[in-house]
């Protein structure tokens, strides 16, 4: 049962982040289809309702996806270098996959949610270009699938470690 919910949450998180890695492209799609003047760095443009809608969708699938992943793995946490150097490998790649997944978390939404907002409908003006802010946004959703997903093996493998350790003391 237990590796069957396992594979099940895998599949959860990897299904979300997929998802919303192509909608973040989809939404790229769909801004590059509006009429837009470029030059340079600087860019004229009509925003694209449908960029915008498939944009959040993206960023709140990503979102789903992380707290799920978080949720579910528990906490690997390393709070300093000695205890990094008696932990187990399994904690060391659990954490490592954590504090990854944080990163590309955070990037992700905020590059998912400046091509939002650069194609909601009070930014039809001029200014900086926000140029494959949507599809960068649909990649970091596809990264983090497969840290969240290693989060997620790496800390219940040490959780099984330390469940068999904590058996094997007591029986000795």
């Amino acid at each position: 049962m237990g590796k069957a919910l396992g594979s099940l949450v895998c599949l959860v998180i990897i299904g979300l982040d997929v998802v919303a890695g192509f909608l973040g492209i989809q939404a790229e799609s769909a801004q590059d289809k509006v009429k837009h003047l470029r030059m340079w760095i600087f860019e004229c443009k009509e925003p694209s309702k449908d960029a915008f809608n498939l944009a959040i969708a993206a960023a709140g699938l990503l979102a789903i996806a992380h707290v799920v992943a978080n949720l579910l793995s528990g906490c690997a946490c390393i709070w300093s270098k000695d205890e990094f150097d008696r932990s187990s490998i399994n904690k060391q790649l659990a954490t490592g996959c954590l504090v990854l997944s944080w990163i590309v978390f955070i990037a992700g939404m905020a590059v998912l949610v400046i091509g939002a907002m650069a194609n909601s409908k009070s930014r039809s003006s001029c200014g900086m270009s926000h140029h494959r802010f949507l599809s960068m946004g649909g990649i970091a959703c596809f990264v983090h699938g497969l840290l969240s997903v290693s989060h997620y093996i790496c800390a219940n493998a040490k959780i099984e470690e330390e469940k068999s350790h904590d058996t094997g003391n007591g029986a000795a």
